[in-house]
């Protein structure tokens, strides 16, 4: 860059979707990563010099994000990339090979897929995908809920989903009495609504993105099914509350893998709601940035410890691994490692009110 080391940005890239049925998680990241780099910014930022956030408009398609990801590299010269969003967008940067060849790594990447976790240069802020639905199935197991149909995204999301459950079904006796996909990117449940309410199981496993997820949960209230839903971390819980109101919403369950907001023994949780109370604008703020917000905390941790300049040596000091707590949510880096192991659930219950 022109300008002297001491005085040049730090340039963090992120190529997500800001438009089309999951802009919601984009926009989501994008507002809690920014929220603790304007916080960075104002104390300084790192070692003198400021964090200057720079984004481009996958709309969730992998071919944009390829692209975009290859154009911001060469456009931007960025240190790191952030919060990309989908399984099979980040499987089509690991396929193509950029990550590697430049040493741009991508921290807070949104997927838990087996695929996404071992691929060089990857690192999500949470537990995996395979974690998530053992740890359902045990506890379905032990309140006796054994008949489970699965509504999945057709995609690598989907398919490591179902490869989870139909393992952890053999683990614990469950029952898998349906398996229904709809296309990825979109909002087609029609043919899921219908399978499901054929299928009559105890519960409703949503492997689904959260536009998907509220469409699944308000036709089939509409269609007259009564199983129990539960749905993935991915899905904006707010939004469905919002979306839905907190009648229709009361009784949806969902796996939480990163702090909540009513986590007030988290300093990370803390910390993100003093930053927000005086945020000029939390219009994009849901209950997704808060995983932005930990994926710039873990970034910024990172930098310190990094001594050199450059992507290359960001990527040196976090496929060496280290252990670190972001505000109360400990992470792990290295190669090939699952940063978190934390899974917990929720319910939404009357009025909205989240309940563990």
């Amino acid at each position: 860059m022109a300008a002297p080391a001491a005085y040049a940005d730090i340039v963090v890239g992120q190529v997500a979707p800001f438009s089309g049925p999951q802009a919601v998680t984009g926009r989501a990241m994008r507002a809690g990563a920014k929220l603790w780099i304007d916080d960075v910014n104002a104390r300084g930022g790192i070692r003198g010099q400021r964090i200057k956030l720079v984004t481009r408009d996958d709309g969730q398609k992998p071919e944009e994000t390829v692209r975009l990801v290859k154009e911001l590299i060469e456009q931007e010269s960025p240190i790191a990339l952030i919060g990309t969003v989908g399984t099979s967008n980040l499987e089509a940067l690991k396929q193509d090979g950029v990550l590697e060849k430049t040493r741009v790594s991508i921290m807070g990447a949104v997927s838990g897929a087996t695929s996404v976790i071992t691929a060089r240069g990857i690192y999500p802020v949470k537990a995996s995908y395979r974690e998530e639905v053992d740890r359902l199935f045990k506890q379905l197991s032990e309140t006796g809920r054994l008949r489970v149909g699965v509504v999945f995204q057709d995609d690598g999301l989907g398919r490591d989903a179902i490869a989870g459950a139909q393992a952890s079904a053999k683990t614990y006796g469950i029952t898998l009495v349906a398996q229904s996909g709809y296309a990825r990117n979109t909002t087609e449940v029609t043919k899921a609504v219908e399978d499901m309410v054929k299928a009559a199981p105890d519960v409703i496993f949503l492997a689904a993105t959260t536009a998907a997820a509220i469409e699944f949960t308000s036709r089939y209230q509409t269609a007259g099914g009564h199983a129990g839903l539960y749905g993935m971390s991915i899905i904006d819980v707010q939004a469905l509350l919002a979306k839905l109101g907190p009648e229709r919403a009361r009784g949806f369950a969902f796996s939480v893998v990163l702090p909540t907001d009513d986590r007030q023994d988290r300093e990370v949780v803390r910390e993100y709601q003093r930053l927000r109370q005086s945020a000029k604008d939390t219009s994009e703020l849901s209950s997704r940035s808060i995983e932005g917000f930990i994926a710039a905390r873990a970034l910024t941790k990172a930098l310190e410890r990094t001594t050199a300049s450059g992507p290359q040596a960001l990527s040196d000091t976090l496929e060496r691994g280290f252990d670190t707590d972001v505000g109360g949510h400990r992470l792990t880096f290295g190669k090939g490692q699952t940063p978190s192991r934390y899974v917990d659930f929720a319910v939404l219950g009357t009025g909205g009110r989240l309940v563990r």
